[in-house]
């Protein structure tokens, strides 16, 4: 097939869509398709045999682009409108593959030039908008209502989570495909850049977060909760490896506040993911909003090391209380969880064993491959079908 792949953000980073994407070219190529792919300017190049990527316009002011809606990438949006219909235009595609807001693209796509389309569905835009910007909560309707027309529209709608998958359901329930995200282990070294212990004591428990520093990502709590588990607890200490140079300013000037020391390490190479993981004693999910489950906690389940989560259905639609300990969204009840953790070491040892386990069982790589080789796959041979008749 040739497939018109359309994404909305910068590509190639080392950040949970775009990682999520590669994977899928690299299963594309691997397969003999064809793929252009219209993507935002930023981002390292990516050479794989039969893609060619196509970029929006390059303009300073929009360099930045971070996860989320925002002003910049709604502008972004408009030109890889343009560059998707110039394509379209050029080239006869059978499928266009839509990931995230970029479906709305894809169903002018369908109107004006007939063309199928696939949406990768990775969040719930309607939410996502509303969570983002509360006082569009009175236009909520209207948002679900063209919500539902992108994915009923939609060829096949693959849904990154069950949440998601029964979310979708409500408009298309026949032609749902849910494609997991994966552990980023694989090929990552287990020897880490440096060391997180060097200026720790050695009877130190470390709690490491992994990933950006947006509002959604609960870090405000993650910071709260740890300056009452370190009041109880000398022998805690926090590491955050992510997040933006602006991110990381605000919440060192809220560690201060709290009276806490907390090592910011800025962001690091996915190819040493595996070993700042197997650094850590405790590792931090504080998520607060948001229905899709976070990239990093498959690696995290991977490492076999202990998870400590927000009872959110983010993470219980993967996690339970046997692979996790879960905890309300609070302060006091994630410090709690700090606490028992760092004082409970066959608790640690049987969490991270169960969590590790659930990799093995439900989100392997080889399952990751399995299921989407099997959509497209068939998607090819109908298309090919109805070609013919």
């Amino acid at each position: 097939m040739r497939i018109l792949l359309l994404a909305p953000q910068p590509f190639y980073q080392e950040r949970g869509t775009p990682i999520a994407i590669r994977l899928l070219l690299e299963t594309l190529s691997a397969r003999g398709h064809t793929v252009d792919m219209a993507t935002f300017p930023e981002g390292e190049a990516v050479t794989l045999p039969g893609l060619t990527i196509f970029r929006t316009p390059d303009f300073r002011f929009l360099r930045g682009i971070r996860p989320g809606f925002s002003l910049r990438k709604l502008v972004c949006d408009a030109f890889l409108l343009y560059q998707a219909f110039r394509l379209a235009a050029r080239h006869r595609y059978h499928l266009v593959h839509a990931v995230e807001e970029a479906a709305g693209i894809a169903l002018l796509l369908k109107v004006l030039f007939r063309l199928p389309y696939l949406y990768d569905m990775d969040s719930s835009l309607a939410q996502q908008m509303i969570e983002k910007f509360p006082r569009l909560r009175w236009i909520g309707g209207v948002l679900n209502v063209l919500e539902a027309l992108l994915i009923r529209q939609a060829r096949v709608v693959m849904p990154v989570c069950d949440h998601l998958s029964e979310h979708a359901a409500q408009y298309q329930p026949e032609a749902l495909v849910v494609l997991y995200d994966v552990p980023l282990l694989n090929g990552s070294s287990a020897a880490p850049g440096d060391n997180l212990r060097d200026d720790l004591p050695s009877d130190s428990c470390l709690v490491l977060y992994v990933g950006n520093l947006e509002a959604y990502q609960g870090i405000d709590l993650l910071l709260d909760a740890f300056a009452l588990a370190k009041a109880r607890l000398q022998q805690l200490e926090l590491v955050i490896i992510g997040g933006q140079p602006s991110d990381i300013d605000h919440y060192q000037r809220k560690a201060a506040s709290l009276n806490i020391r907390v090592l910011f390490t800025g962001a690091k190479p996915l190819a040493h993911l595996a070993g700042y993981l197997a650094q850590a004693d405790v590792l931090a999910s504080p998520r607060i909003k948001g229905t899709n489950t976070p990239m990093k906690l498959y690696s995290y389940m991977d490492s076999g090391k202990p998870i400590l989560a927000t009872d959110s259905i983010t993470h219980t639609q993967v996690l339970d209380s046997s692979a996790a300990v879960l905890t309300v969204p609070t302060p006091a009840a994630y410090a709690e969880g700090m606490v028992r953790l760092a004082h409970d070491t066959a608790l640690r040892e049987r969490v991270g064993t169960a969590a590790k386990a659930l990799i093995a069982d439900r989100y392997s790589h080889a399952r990751f491959h399995a299921t989407f080789t099997a959509l497209i796959d068939q998607l090819a041979r109908d298309l090919a079908s109805e070609d013919a008749v």
